[in-house]
Parts: structure tokens; C-alpha cells; sequence
């Protein structure tokens, strides 16, 4: 891998187009209610200061601090497309030169913050939904199917300092993949990268990311752009295109 992408693979190795790549953007949902004029780093302070569910009338603080990562939040929330949010905001899908992360829609980070009612995309990691639907496209555009032997690579920063120096890569088939998820020594978190050993396909979710990576055959790509699940930009040059 590291000849590959042509670095350590400190937070992932990003893989070329191989011949062809898309980035499946990692999920947001939206509350019922809608975005507020409040951040999260705002509303988390009140809540803690003993506001209750007074500080945004009909907002249960466990609607928004509680949940488990990786899941859907819960039944007051709905997915919302990156699509849906760029055209409300005005913001592009990846800004000019950037890749998707933390800078992604800009608008709604001022003059507050991300806004309490917005879930915003994973860091380094897929939810699970996503993630299973990943593996069963990879699975189907694989000749070997679920059988494909392939591997598991996690950045140490995942481990903290006691494991820096280790590292941690996992071999099996595709049909373990969704295994993953519940790993008792991944905490939860989906792998930085994931190949078929033949390297006819790689995945990325860089640990500073919204986006995974998906480089393969252009067939494995359309299949990613055309899923009614995944939202998936093909990759350009720059961007996402």
C-alpha cells in the first residue's frame, strides 16, 4: 500500500484511480425540527449548566447527546444528502481545491458554528448503514464475490500513543468485512483502508475525512454513483468534481 499511494498511511493510504475512483460521502441527518440558530458546542455548554429541555423548545438534549456512533440517531431524524444541503446553502459539495472534511459547507459554521439539528458526517469513519452497503457493492462488482480475500488496514491513531508504533491489519474475505463493525478492538471504527488482495480495488476512510475513497474499475464506480443508498461523487482532479 505504501507503494500504492506514495506515503505512510498516517491517517490512510490514498490510493490513485484505479482506473477510476468516487468518493462516497459519509451520512448526515437532519432533526425534525430542523437546524437552529444555536451550535453544538453552545447547546452542549447550556445543557450542561442545567438548562433542560427548555433551550430549544420540543428538543430533548438526549435527541442530540445521546445516540450511538456509527447508528442512526433515531426515529426524529431523517438522512439528508449532501446534495439536498448544498443547494439550501449555496455551499458546493467539496469546496474549489479541498478535499471533504471539516471545512465542507461553510455557511453553517457561521457566526455560530454547526448548528444544533444537523448531524454532521463521521470523521475517519462510516456509519454502519454505509458501511454495509459498501461491502455489498464491493462484494458484487468482486469475480470471487463474497470470497474475495482481502485486508484491513487501521491508522494507529485510531490506538492512541500505547500503540503508535503497531500495526494493525486484519486479513480475511469479504464476506467477514461487515464483521468489522463490531470488532472488539476497533472501537467501533470502520477500517482506514480495505483492498482486495489483487489491489483491483481499494477503499480509504482517511482519518481527517468525510468521504471514503473508493478506487477500482469504472463499473465498481457507476455502481457507487448509481445506489440509491451511498451518495457518491466520482473524483477529479481536484475536489470531488
Amino acid at each position: 500500500m505504501r507503494g500504492l499511494a506514495g506515503d505512510d498511511g498516517l491517517t490512510g493510504f490514498m490510493p490513485p484511480a484505479l482506473p477510476d475512483a468516487a468518493w462516497v460521502l459519509h451520512s448526515m441527518y437532519e432533526h425534525e425540527l430542523g437546524p437552529t440558530d444555536m451550535s453544538y458546542v453552545a447547546y452542549r455548554r447550556a445543557v450542561r449548566n442545567g438548562g433542560g429541555t427548555e433551550i430549544i423548545p420540543g428538543l430533548d438534549p438526549a435527541d442530540v447527546i445521546g445516540g450511538t456512533p456509527g447508528e442512526h440517531p433515531g426515529p426524529r431524524w431523517r438522512r439528508l444528502r449532501w446534495a439536498e444541503l448544498s443547494q439550501r446553502t449555496g455551499d458546493p459539495v467539496a469546496l474549489e481545491g479541498q478535499l471533504p472534511c471539516y471545512r465542507s459547507f461553510p455557511s453553517l459554521r457561521k457566526p455560530n458554528g454547526w448548528p444544533v439539528g444537523i448531524a454532521g458526517p463521521s470523521e475517519g469513519s462510516l456509519d454502519r448503514a454505509d458501511w454495509n452497503r459498501l461491502v455489498d457493492i464491493l462484494t458484487q462488482h468482486s469475480p470471487q464475490g463474497a470470497r474475495t480475500s482481502c485486508l484491513a488496514y487501521y491508522t494507529p491513531l485510531l490506538h492512541g500513543a500505547k500503540e503508535f508504533d503497531a500495526l494493525h491489519v486484519r486479513a480475511g474475505t469479504l464476506s467477514d468485512a461487515k464483521a468489522l463493525y463490531d470488532h472488539p478492538d476497533e472501537d467501533g471504527w470502520t477500517p482506514s483502508n480495505l483492498w482486495a488482495r489483487s489491489r483491483s480495488w481499494v477503499l480509504c476512510t482517511d482519518y481527517d475525512l468525510w468521504a471514503t475513497k473508493v478506487a477500482g474499475p469504472t463499473p465498481l464506480i457507476d455502481a457507487l454513483l448509481n445506489d440509491t443508498h451511498i451518495e457518491a461523487r466520482r473524483e477529479r482532479q481536484t475536489g470531488l468534481g
